[in-house]
């Protein structure tokens, strides 16, 4: 297909007029906070604090920009839920709260922790060797612990997920669900070893409907989510290496989107699987899913992000960096955020792909952007944590220079 690419905007231009999406709050200054250490993940927005891993936990106030509190431990990984920070330097486990940074409670671990996820008062983690385990997270009390879970690709977006009260893991050939209180096994379906499944790491997806989604291999998967029965499967022509993004209700958007290694999108209908459409991109080593808003496809491939109709799969749009993108997408209020390895955070519009302002920093972006309230979020290899207007970025109307402050 031809992409069409939107022409740049002027420098420093944005959005303006009545119909534009409402600004940060007329306050609030953009600002940068510098760290000592390097940054990695992406960073969290929780009531009015923005949470950051640069070796330890930091805890930065979403308007001014200036630390509540940093952990005092190192923090490989980390989860904020229920009023808590869940984080892990390795061999043990340990909370705080996530308004003060005062100290919860403290575990050691069964090995040394590679992923850790949290919801609903539970924190799952996943220890080398194959280890899974179901903690409290509101005293660190260990619910259960299996073994059995795949040990080929230990890094954190390759452990276990947990959502609606329900744990999904992947380890010898075989797809487990698990209740997330008690452990309790509810199905398990097979879906072949690493050899079977191309070398690449399985991934799932619970969708809406009732529905989990699986990517093995090149095979993608809908299985019920109550006792793991197959409803349909699609074999693509090339390995797919993210989850499933699974769209519900009856609108034409709804159905099952991903991409493969190749760059090529797919639309499969959410009840047979069959095949809705294939639009190629660029190849794409990216494990982050496709992003569908508001009847938009976006995903980044290459250096360029990639914007499609969700009912057709009509090319709108394509955006060109100058690297490789980074991270997923955010979309909020009619806007895609995203960063790239050429240091820099562009914001452009949704619908047309018209960039409305860029900012270029010292350093690869890590992670992915988050969004809130009208203020965009993002982390740089440059040690630094950057606050903008989504609407703006770095423009103010009337004020003085935004403030800088430095981790001491």
């Amino acid at each position: 297909p031809l992409w069409p690419s939107p022409r740049p905007a002027p420098p420093g231009a944005g959005q303006s007029g009545s119909d534009a999406p409402a600004a940060a709050p007329a306050q609030w200054r953009p600002w940068r906070f510098r760290m000592s250490n390097d940054l990695w993940g992406s960073p969290v927005v929780r009531a009015g604090l923005l949470y950051v891993n640069s070796f330890e936990v930091h805890a930065l106030d979403v308007t001014t920009g200036r630390r509540h509190f940093k952990t005092r431990e190192v923090a490989w990984s980390m989860a904020v839920t229920g009023g808590r920070v869940i984080a892990s330097d390795g061999p043990s486990l340990y909370a705080l709260d996530s308004t003060d940074g005062g100290d919860r409670w403290r575990v050691p671990a069964e090995g040394w922790i590679h992923a850790l996820r949290a919801e609903r008062g539970t924190v799952v983690t996943a220890t080398r060797g194959g280890g899974v385990q179901a903690w409290e997270a509101a005293n660190g009390e260990r619910l259960w612990s299996v073994g059995g879970a795949q040990s080929d690709f230990e890094a954190p977006d390759t452990g276990p997920v947990i959502e609606g009260g329900v744990v999904y893991l992947w380890g010898e050939g075989q797809v487990r669900a698990l209740e997330a209180r008690t452990g309790r096994e509810m199905w398990r379906h097979h879906v072949g070893d690493a050899a079977a499944t191309g070398g690449v790491p399985v991934r799932v997806r619970p969708g809406p409907d009732g529905v989990v989604h699986i990517a093995a291999g090149s095979r993608v998967l809908a299985l019920d989510a109550t006792d793991g029965s197959p409803r349909w499967h699609f074999d693509a022509p090339a390995a797919v290496l993210c989850p499933p993004t699974a769209v519900g209700g009856h609108s034409g958007s709804g159905g099952v989107y991903f991409a493969d290694h190749l760059g090529t999108v797919y639309a499969l209908d959410a009840a047979d699987g069959g095949e809705r459409w294939r639009i190629p991109t660029e190849g794409r080593q990216s494990a982050d899913p496709v992003l569908v808003a508001d009847g938009l496809v976006h995903l980044g491939s290459g250096s360029a992000m990639y914007t499609l109709d969700a009912v057709s799969g009509t090319p709108r749009w394509r955006f060109g960096a100058g690297g490789a993108l980074v991270g997923s997408p955010v979309v909020a209020d009619g806007r895609v955020h995203f960063g790239s390895e050429d240091r820099c955070l562009y914001t452009v519009d949704a619908v047309s792909g018209r960039l409305t302002w860029k900012l270029e920093t010292g350093g690869a972006i890590t992670g992915s952007p988050a969004a809130a309230n009208g203020m965009v979020f993002a982390c740089s290899a440059d040690h630094c944590v950057y606050a903008l207007d989504a609407a703006r970025g770095t423009r103010i109307s009337s004020s003085p220079a935004a403030p800088s402050p430095a981790d001491g």
